[in-house]
Order: C-alpha cells, then sequence, then structure tokens
C-alpha cells in the first residue's frame, strides 16, 4: 500500500468539517477506547476529516470510521416531514491523546 499525501485543509475548511460532537450513550462508552464521534457534512472524505481533527485539537489520529444515517420520514401535525440526511466520522485517537468534548474549540 502506498503512502498517500495529506491533503491541504485550510484552517477554514477544519471548522466546517467538523460541525459538532456527538453525545449518546453509545459515544461516551467508546470515548473510554479513545474514540471521539462527530457529526460531518456529507462530502467530508476520511483524509479530510483525519486532518481537521490534528489540526483543530493538537492530537495524532490513528483511524476515521464513517457512517451516514439516512434521514427517517417523520408526521408533524399531519403533515409528513422527512429529517436529512447525516454523517458521522467515529475517529480513533493515539493512545495518550484526549479531545474534551465539553469545552468546544
Amino acid at each position: 500500500m502506498s503512502k498517500q499525501s495529506k491533503p491541504a485543509v485550510s484552517q477554514e475548511r477544519m471548522y466546517d468539517l467538523i460541525l459538532a460532537p456527538v453525545i449518546t450513550e453509545k459515544s461516551t462508552m467508546a470515548s473510554e477506547h479513545n474514540q471521539v464521534t462527530f457529526r460531518v457534512p456529507l462530502s467530508a472524505t476520511k483524509p479530510e476529516i483525519k486532518a481537521a481533527v490534528e489540526g483543530l485539537f493538537n492530537v495524532k489520529v490513528t483511524a476515521v470510521n464513517t457512517l451516514v444515517s439516512k434521514g427517517k420520514t417523520k408526521r408533524f401535525r399531519g403533515t409528513i416531514g422527512r429529517r436529512s440526511d447525516f454523517k458521522k466520522a467515529v475517529v480513533t485517537l493515539a493512545e495518550g491523546n484526549k479531545i474534551d468534548v465539553t469545552t468546544g474549540i
């Protein structure tokens, strides 16, 4: 497997890539294993997410796993609506690195 060059991600794009941390019971349990979950745009790629997290939080990222959660169809006062699709990124940090999601950037 060949080494790929790091993508050039501007500081502005870094802030656009990390929308919000995901705070759920499952993501809290994953934080015990050096994993942090973020909500990211559907257009975000794994190398971009890795570069953004390393640049914004000054940590070493070992892996990035992504998943697209499809929006549900819901009813509100009899009107059918649809939640939008969103992408989550589960970022695994190197040993000894930590991100405190409660403080913000």
